[in-house]
């Protein structure tokens, strides 16, 4: 099975879940009709993605057990990550057929006037969306609402793949950029906290914060305290109404098209797309919000501000060399 640092060390049961169930690897999470997922250390074969019939839709099993999960769990205190992976593309099959995009059927937009894909597109947000409502349910079923903090977030921005066109349904709003890109539409993602008697329901904040954040608000949630020496601070506080300790910025890399480094520092965000000799871009986030004005010229001292942090920020890694582009 490997050593611990070999090529298993990151399933779940060994990095501190009691149980687990799903994909082991990110390619083979591309289709949501795969032939096998895993429960713990058990391969589980799904009969019915066997020939030609596709019959076992992965987000669909996953929901079943988080559902079953939660019922089995509710009577102490329990932890869910629910990772599901749409609407992820299949872009391996995009490649074969043009259509990459997988959902059992296209729901509510069928018929619509659309191409296929954006068809498919939005009957798998319709699928996630709903599915994410079951959870809810479920917990205000069990009478556990008020104890139980339900938090939802994407990954990245909207997406170009499967056949997927993101300016069908303007997916990424007023920002610039989408998946893979380091501007605020491709880095910047929905975030919804629901946690009645403690979350006022519609309430809107405007704190900044990031995944990396998670594991100390967890930590606080859980009265533990958070492993040292990481990223991030708890976010309690913001979920609570309240003012969140400063940070000092946040900080982005990407490796796909050369090297590129983003910072968030205040009401500032710098960008330099492709190489450490491009020179960075400055934008008021808060006043332009769609990264269309390049200020860089104006403030030189915060442009070197941020220079230093791209600097300092980043970690050398064996996984992740930084790579320029020619």
């Amino acid at each position: 099975m490997g050593t611990r640092h070999g090529r298993n060390s990151g399933i779940p049961n060994r990095q501190g879940f009691d149980e687990w169930y799903g994909f082991l690897d990110q390619k083979h999470a591309h289709t949501q009709y795969p032939t096998q997922l895993w429960h713990n250390e058990e391969e589980v074969f799904l009969d019915g993605n066997f020939g030609p019939g596709r019959k076992d839709y992965a987000h669909d099993i996953f929901t079943r057990r988080a559902l079953t999960f939660i019922e089995r769990n509710n009577t102490g205190p329990f932890f869910l990550y629910l990772a599901y992976t749409t609407p992820h593309a299949n872009n391996e099959l995009n490649r074969q057929t043009g259509d990459g995009m997988e959902v059992p059927d296209e729901g509510p937009y069928a018929g619509r006037d659309w191409p296929k894909q954006d068809r498919k597109f939005a009957a798998t947000v319709h699928r996630l969306d709903a599915d994410v409502g079951k959870i809810a349910a479920t917990v205000a079923n069990l009478g556990i609402d008020q104890d139980t903090l339900i938090l939802f977030a994407s990954d990245n921005g909207p997406h170009r793949e499967g056949g997927n066109n993101p300016e069908f349904f303007d997916s990424n709003g007023p920002l610039r950029g989408i998946k893979r890109d380091l501007y605020d539409g491709g880095i910047r993602t929905p975030f919804i906290a629901r946690w009645p008697g403690t979350i006022q329901r519609g309430k809107v904040s405007d704190a900044v914060c990031a995944f990396w954040d998670f594991l100390p608000t967890a930590a606080e949630l859980a009265g533990v305290k958070p492993p040292s020496g990481i990223d991030g601070i708890s976010i309690v506080p913001a979920l609570k109404g309240q003012p969140l300790a400063k940070r000092e910025y946040l900080y982005w890399e990407f490796h796909e098209r050369g090297f590129s480094q983003a910072v968030r520092l205040d009401d500032w965000k710098g960008v330099r797309i492709g190489s450490r000799r491009n020179p960075i871009e400055l934008y008021d986030i808060v006043k332009d919000p769609g990264e269309s004005n390049n200020v860089a010229s104006a403030h030189p001292d915060v442009v070197k501000r941020i220079s230093a942090i791209m600097m300092s920020a980043r970690t050398d890694s064996l996984q992740f060399p930084i790579k320029e582009q020619s």
